[in-house]
């Protein structure tokens, strides 16, 4: 006989949440290994001693990880979300009918504790992740990602010549709060004037023409005169650390660079940092570098190996990690384009040694995109009548 299911709400239920979660849910294992008990200690500073109870911090850190793990970046949705998972409930030592903290509660309480504490609770749970075994150490991957900021590109403002500081400051202050892109301006003094040389800014010059005109003449392009804003010209008076930057296929946002490093054994994360998004990958090696091997050396464990892709290549980064002891693998920069084989390096007196027995010397030093390069060159007549020459530099030389 066919059953027909009809719902009325109870006045009293009997409802136990701990029997409606299954033994094998994530989040119920992971409830049993993770112990954040010392979060009390090291957070207790941080609040006051009369007042009303704050959010107890082992609940906000393990929302935060639910945030990690469910990939959620907003508060007010992670709330949400949270409250309408069992197995999440169970893992927060909440029950159904009881609330949750407001969103605003966690950003304030985000807010309230400094960066060594996360850095505490980095450091603690990776122990936890070494203790189980779930850690090689000799092996380690790096790799980054652009973080949006939570600031708007409308309400950049333009950099001023540091003698013109003042007079401008003083034009701002006068102007309605209408007229202003944005409320308060939390950017110092020195981001607000150009640190750029004349030089960069007519390159820039050239790139904003190029950029409106190619812009305007689009075909349904909807921003005539656009302008193109750079981080030696614009800066965000909301988020001052926030830059301008972009990658192929995505759209010009203000962001912030994130570093991380991941063991090759279990994947488990040792070591991420945020940095500027106005710099180059190569440019942040060192920074990762020192402070994941000092991590790796507390728990007793040899750091061999690092790969990472082409970003990362550099001159100094290679020379770094061979003092450093670490093997790299990273492969050099796709503009790298090498040379002829037989060609013999003579370290001592810094020149190579072409296959034709001519000398190839250092010329000069020149950085592009922030990457030191040494120029070797040959003599003209060296090159003029050798049999390589085409395999060798091509016909421009």
């Amino acid at each position: 006989m066919q059953g027909k299911k009809h719902y009325h709400p109870k006045l009293f239920n009997s409802f136990n949440l701990a029997a409606r979660v299954p033994q094998n849910s994530f989040y119920r294992r992971l409830k049993d290994v993770l112990d954040l008990r010392f979060l009390y200690k090291i957070t207790n500073p941080y609040y006051g001693k009369c007042g009303q109870k704050s959010i107890d911090p082992v609940v906000f850190f393990k929302m935060c990880l639910v945030g990690f793990l469910e990939n959620i970046i907003s508060d007010r949705k992670l709330v949400d979300h949270c409250s309408m998972r069992l197995d999440i409930l169970f893992f927060l030592d909440h029950d159904i009918d009881e609330e949750l903290p407001w969103h605003s509660t966690i950003s304030r309480t985000r807010q309230l504790f400094p960066e060594h504490v996360f850095e505490e609770v980095f450091n603690k749970i990776f122990s936890l992740c070494v203790d189980k075994g779930m850690v090689a150490g000799h092996t380690q991957t790096i790799d980054s990602a652009m973080i949006k900021a939570n600031a708007s590109m409308d309400s950049l403002e333009l950099k001023v010549p540091e003698d013109t500081l003042d007079e401008h400051l003083r034009k701002v202050r006068v102007m309605s709060t209408a007229d202003r892109k944005a409320k308060t301006n939390k950017a110092p003094d020195e981001q607000r004037k150009i640190s750029a040389s004349d030089k960069e800014l007519k390159d820039l010059d050239s790139t904003q023409k190029k950029w409106s005109k190619d812009q305007d003449h689009r075909p349904g392009a909807g921003n005539k005169g656009s302008k193109y804003t750079s981080n030696k010209t614009h800066y965000s008076p909301t988020d001052p650390d926030a830059r301008i930057s972009v990658k192929p296929g995505k759209a010009r946002k203000l962001n912030f660079l994130s570093q991380m490093a991941v063991d090759t054994a279990h994947h488990v994360i040792t070591h991420i940092h945020a940095d500027f998004a106005d710099k180059k990958d190569n440019q942040c090696l060192e920074t990762i570098v020192r402070p994941l091997k000092n991590r790796l050396g507390d728990h007793g464990m040899i750091w061999q190996n690092i790969a990472a892709d082409a970003g990362y290549s550099s001159g100094e980064n290679y020379a770094f990690l061979e003092r450093t002891g670490i093997t790299s693998y990273i492969p050099p920069h796709g503009t790298y384009k090498g040379g002829p084989d037989n060609f013999i390096y003579h370290k001592q007196q810094d020149y190579w040694e072409c296959p034709q027995g001519k000398k190839v010397t250092f010329r000069k030093t020149k950085y592009e995109k922030e990457t030191k390069k040494n120029y070797y060159y040959t003599r003209r007549i060296d090159c003029k009548n050798c049999p390589i020459k085409l395999d060798c530099i091509g016909k421009s030389y």
